[in-house]
């Protein structure tokens, strides 16, 4: 039986606060939160440790309607390149910690959460919105205390002239990924503010051919070339109207390629210093016989180890072959990877690397506003660039590592519960309808089917046996309930 139209926003909220509560995830900040965040003034600016970098032409390319700016980008071309085609990239992080101090009540709230929660009905940011949106965001035309890393990217995508510092920063220009990425793929005009300062779209140019060769470099030694779409519900006057698949783009790869090296760059920086690092894992696949079933059926032979490099040569053939499709195909694999993690990577100790991304030394630090372990890094940072001791012991490391693993995986499950009651309110009036999909999960808990069109997911109630990851199916649409976010298919062939 379907809502009224007009409920489904508050719907929403309801099923995402329950949410929130189930998986042991605060909805609200406490009190002393609010009060500490409230009496909290601008980080100070006059630090003799911060190197002036204002001048340099900084921009933020996000979602169009995001108002936590985690970071920065700005590129120039590398002086002495004798050949050509060196690029020194920058990358500023907010500085949270400078405002966000470890015990206070803000830093517990974050603690608990570990990172903000993003629904269709709101978003459970982190950090209250007078920091993650204002105080320690990087706005378009305010100072701001940042770290910097500081790279150059040959030619060949290898990276060197590694450096990590504070500094003075100052967003020239808020962009978003899809005007940018229209642009970069010659399909749209040049991005509003894109072109408002001499040197903007040279110096755009030249962080997505710096971006395209790390990305090369990194297939190059198996990092996966996968495409998966998240299904945005579209909101209008409290009711779902439609669900946006949303897929990469040229801006999107050129942020994520930028992140990843610079990550790189500060868990080496910290494990160069002897400090310990909190490390972001993906560990060889468990299921990598079903991996290579998988492929068999598409006329691939995998190996009978796990290795990324023949697998990401296999994904590569087959975007080629099926790029319509390859979005499903990468969910199955992605599904099939298993999760990351977090560990900490003590002095000297050799600990698992990130296997979608054939990296090995790999940190999160470049989203402090919306994430506890990239907070924690940052603090990391801060000591060994003073020399002092790290502000956490092994052991409270390799607690919070754990716990923000758990929580990781707890924000995910909110965000997806909200997915599909967002998807079952837009469903509600298609019951016994057909669809294709795809089973993107089978264990004894149940099986799950992704359908194409629209991009929803359900649980088969119906003919479910011997179904795995990654097969075709064919579905009818039994039930939905957008309160519990069931949506329900049986299988028919």
């Amino acid at each position: 039986m379907s809502r009224p139209r007009e409920d489904q926003r508050a719907l929403l909220l309801r099923v995402a606060r329950r949410a929130m509560i189930d998986y042991r995830l605060e909805p609200d900040y406490p009190r002393t939160a609010l009060a500490e965040a409230k009496a909290m003034r601008p980080a100070a600016l006059d630090d003799p440790g911060l190197v002036d970098l204002r001048e340099l032409l900084w921009c933020s390319i996000d979602n169009h309607d995001s108002l936590d700016l985690d970071q920065l980008t700005a590129a120039h071309v590398s002086e002495g390149d004798q050949q050509g085609g060196a690029a020194t990239v920058f990358v500023a992080v907010a500085d949270v910690s400078c405002l966000v101090a470890a015990g206070s009540a803000v830093d517990r709230h974050a603690e608990t959460n570990t990172t903000s929660v993003y629904t269709p009905a709101c978003i459970f940011a982190m950090l209250p919105e007078r920091l993650s949106t204002g105080l320690t965001s990087l706005n378009p035309g305010e100072d701001r205390p940042a770290f910097v890393v500081e790279m150059t990217v040959g030619r060949d995508g290898a990276v060197s002239g590694e450096r990590v510092y504070r500094a003075l920063v100052r967003n020239r220009a808020k962009l978003a990924y899809h005007d940018v990425g229209a642009w970069l793929e010659g399909g749209g005009e040049a991005p509003a503010g894109g072109d408002a300062v001499a040197g903007r779209a040279a110096a755009l140019h030249l962080q997505d051919a710096a971006a395209q060769r790390l990305r090369a470099r990194r297939h190059e030694h198996g990092a996966l070339e996968l495409e998966t779409v998240e299904p945005r519900a579209r909101l209008d006057d409290g009711s779902i109207r439609a669900l946006v698949a949303e897929r990469q783009d040229r801006a999107k790869e050129l942020i994520e390629d930028l992140m990843i090296a610079a990550n790189g760059v500060v868990a080496r920086f910290l494990e160069a210093r002897r400090s310990p690092v909190m490390r972001r894992v993906v560990r060889s696949p468990e299921r990598w016989g079903r991996i290579v079933d998988l492929a068999a059926r598409y006329g691939a032979a995998l190996p009978g180890e796990p290795d990324s490099a023949a697998l990401n040569a296999f994904l590569v053939a087959r975007r080629r072959a099926d790029p319509l499709r390859f979005p499903d195909l990468s969910l199955s694999i992605v599904k099939l990877l298993g999760r990351g993690e977090y560990v900490v990577a003590l002095p000297g100790q050799k600990t698992a690397g990130h296997f979608g991304l054939a990296v090995e030394r790999y940190s999160h630090s470049t989203a402090p506003n919306r994430r506890f372990p990239d907070l924690i890094t940052q603090r990391l940072v801060k000591a060994a660039l003073a020399s002092a001791a790290p502000p956490y012991s092994h052991e409270r490391l390799a607690e919070l590592a754990e716990h923000c693993t758990e929580q990781e995986d707890n924000a995910q499950k909110v965000e997806r519960r909200v997915r599909k009651s967002a998807a079952a309110c837009y469903l509600a009036d298609r019951v016994g309808d057909e669809f294709d999909g795809v089973v993107t999960g089978a264990s004894a808990k149940g099986t799950w089917v992704r359908a194409f069109e629209p991009p929803v997911e359900g649980r088969v109630v119906e003919g479910e046996d011997g179904l795995d990851v990654g097969d075709k199916v064919r579905v009818r649409l039994v039930e939905v309930d957008p309160e519990r976010g069931f949506i329900d298919f049986a299988c028919l062939e």
